[in-house]
């Protein structure tokens, strides 16, 4: 048994609702179904060059480069759902791991090849536990590796944004975790979970004006406009309703009634 410790970025998948489609399904039929799936996340782990740890109810990973870890969490959430009709929840965390190799006497009864121990595994799987169906998540270590950069790997229009600040049971440090994506929704910001409770941050993160669909783009373009003709109203058209010689002047004597309003907050609001 030999123990080496890593910097490495850790990688923690979880299928939503896995119990429920066994039960809907069948056994038989669940079996096929998750071992496509399989297939699918490791033709996308090798490309990437990660590295399988363990597979139950989803994948543990690790990899060398943390800009490959975010862009194999990308690609599987463009993809992989859409051709297995299964949701997926990715963490990823970069931090110091104790990588445990194996005997081959217990590999050849069972036992993983590589097997990762320390903190940083749990740090990853509860980063984890806090995604919506869809979403990769980052904590500030991952996301200082790196650093809002891309490569040619990673999908066009991704995005990063700050979830914000929360308290993981059994971890000392509150984290700070960052959402990654390339739709709006991806990146709204986790409210907590039984073991995650959120201390503060944005309650949800706006669209980009250049990523704005067709429907959004115009109604900030009508909102806007709406607004400017209001402003103009004010500054413009308001002064020749409440003085009566302008209003004369412009014959817009039907805003007469106007005028005991003016003069009840003169008389009691002094200085207007």
């Amino acid at each position: 048994m030999e123990f080496k410790e890593r910097q490495l970025a850790i990688v923690l998948l979880d299928l939503i609702g896995s119990t429920a489609f066994v039960q809907r399904v069948g056994a038989r039929k669940a079996a096929e179904w998750l071992q496509y799936h399989d297939r699918l996340t490791r033709s996308l782990i090798y490309k990437f060059q990660g590295r399988e740890i363990d597979r139950s109810d989803g994948f543990m990973l690790s990899f060398d480069r943390c800009i490959d870890a975010v862009n194999f969490g990308l690609h599987y959430q463009q993809s992989i759902p859409a051709k297995t009709k299964i949701q997926a929840r990715i963490g990823i965390h970069w931090g110091a791991i104790i990588e445990v190799k194996q005997e081959e006497l217990y590999v050849g009864v069972g036992a993983k090849g590589i097997e990762l121990e320390g903190i940083s595994k749990n740090i990853a799987a509860r980063t984890m536990s806090l995604c919506g169906a869809g979403q990769v998540l980052l904590t500030k270590e991952a996301m200082t590796v790196v650093k809002h950069r891309t490569n040619s790997f990673t999908p066009k229009g991704t995005r990063y944004a700050l979830a914000g600040e929360y308290r993981f049971k059994g971890v000392r440090e509150t984290q700070i975790i960052y959402t990654v994506g390339t739709t709006i929704e991806s990146l709204q910001p986790p409210k907590g979970s039984d073991k995650v409770k959120r201390l503060g941050g944005a309650k949800r993160i706006k669209s980009r004006l250049r990523d704005k669909k067709f429907k959004e783009l115009l109604w900030f373009i009508l909102s806007r406009t709406a607004l400017i003709f209001v402003l103009y109203f004010l500054t413009i058209f308001v002064p020749f309703i409440i003085d009566p010689h302008k209003r004369l002047m412009s014959e817009l004597t039907y805003f007469a009634f106007i005028d005991p309003i003016i003069q009840f907050i003169t008389k009691w609001i002094p200085g207007i």
